[in-house]
């Protein structure tokens, strides 16, 4: 394809590109940016175009892999690496409330303000905490679900109350 005609095409696919880079980006700012760096691309390696492809496709596939590249180069940019020796502390939230052993309850604590509940608080909240969902533990416990709800609610009230002095 002589130079003319291949800018004549690739000024012809303009509108094309344009939409495609917006499917892959969702941003209009971003695919503008793309719609120019594959043009540049495009042109730039005008010679590794062959006449028996399909423009429109090679072009698009100059694309996508424009937009993948730049992709991943975001991801590893991101990527943090911590070369911390005690590994076991990387996955712990930043929140968890073990900034100081004063702010860390035991689970015996925790587990013992739950069992000093009576049973019609106790048993439903303990299925809750176990993942149990509230038709679940009202078809379990042969009650009504506003009645577990509430319930759970209250056993939840309280167990704040009976740790307040650890926070």
């Amino acid at each position: 394809m002589k130079d003319l005609q291949f800018e004549k095409e690739l000024l012809a696919l303009q509108s094309n590109m344009l939409n495609f880079a917006f499917s892959l980006t969702l941003n209009r700012e971003d695919a503008e940016d793309l719609l120019q760096e594959t043009t540049l691309k495009v042109l730039d390696n005008q010679d590794k175009f062959k006449d028996n492809v399909n423009f429109k496709g090679w072009v698009l596939t100059v694309m996508k892999n424009i937009f993948i590249n730049n992709y991943r180069k975001v991801v590893r940019s991101q990527t943090i690496f911590d070369r911390t020796e005690d590994s076991h502390l990387l996955n712990l939230p930043q929140n968890s409330g073990f900034e100081t052993p004063d702010g860390a309850y035991s689970v015996a604590e925790i587990s013992n303000s739950i069992n000093s509940f009576a049973d019609e608080y106790r048993i439903p909240f303990s299925m809750h905490i176990q993942g149990y969902k509230y038709e679940e533990i009202a078809r379990e416990m042969n009650l009504p679900i506003g009645t577990v709800k509430s319930r759970i609610f209250l056993a939840r009230k309280r167990l704040q109350e009976q740790l307040k002095d650890y926070r």
